[in-house]
């Protein structure tokens, strides 16, 4: 791991591109109060420094037609890294799971899951989820409203930062 020190542009890149990540290098390049050549060096030494995962569009999924979103606590029998491993493998295959993250707690995953309606949800949860290799029990929450998303992290452009990243 190496250190990266992040200055107030650096920062101010961050948090122009986590809130609009489709502005040309020319726009944010104002945003920050640079010209555009370095503040291109700039992101592609960020996105190369890792702390730039991607670029994306930030669709509706209830206007695509999966309008119910469930939180499904997975606890499994064992804990054994090759189990935790084969079961992320078999999580990353189902299109349905949007995220999954591993808990310390009661639960050992929590996994979002979109679905087109409640019965299409409880198919996925009887036909993959509980009949999955090593799931000892799944208590699932459905979605009533979204009260907030925001992605990424709480950046400020006044905030130090020093990172590690993988060299």
């Amino acid at each position: 791991m190496r250190r990266i020190r992040l200055d107030r542009i650096d920062r101010r890149i961050l948090q122009e591109l986590q809130a609009d990540g489709r502005m040309t290098n020319v726009e944010l390049a104002k945003r920050v109060g640079i010209t555009a050549p370095p503040c291109l060096r700039r992101v592609r030494a960020l996105e190369e420094a890792g702390l730039i995962r991607g670029y994306h569009a930030q669709l509706a999924p209830e206007a695509l037609g999966f309008p119910v979103t469930v939180f499904a606590q997975v606890g499994l029998a064992s804990q054994a890294e090759s189990d935790l491993v084969a079961f992320e493998t078999l999580v990353r295959s189902w299109p349905e799971v949007r995220e999954a993250h591993m808990l310390a707690g009661e639960a050992d995953f929590i996994l979002k899951i979109v679905a087109t309606d409640w019965d299409s949800y409880q198919r996925f949860l009887s036909t993959k989820l509980t009949s999955a290799p090593n799931v000892a029990h799944v208590k699932s929450a459905m979605t009533l409203r979204v009260s907030k998303a925001e992605p990424g992290v709480p950046l400020t452009a006044e905030r130090e930062v020093e990172t590690e990243t993988a060299a």
